[in-house]
């Protein structure tokens, strides 16, 4: 049997009258008019960038370059001597 896709599609909601008043009306029974928030969710848990954290304390080690190590000149991160490729331009593996 051929099937004529062109076709407007029937469903069960189609074939049902009903009123606006009635679709409303059970809009409102199915929906819960609290919102739900959570404690992590308040304002204060956000960071705004160009906040002031001039309060805040930073504890970082800060390791000083070993001496089997260099600064890649194109990238600035300090690698590992195993990790040089160019030895004139002191250029890592990731840039080269």
């Amino acid at each position: 049997m051929p099937t004529d896709y062109d076709a407007p599609r029937v469903t069960e909601s189609d074939e049902t009258d009903t009123s606006l008043e009635q679709l409303t009306a059970s809009r409102k029974d199915t929906q819960s008019p609290a919102v739900d928030v959570e404690d992590a969710d308040t304002a204060e848990s956000f960071e705004l960038p160009g906040a002031d954290l001039s309060g805040e304390e930073f504890t970082v080690r800060v390791i000083p370059k070993q001496s089997d190590e260099f600064t890649c000149t194109s990238c600035f991160l300090v690698h590992h001597h195993s990790r040089l490729v160019e030895h004139q331009q002191l250029i890592c593996r990731d840039c080269a």
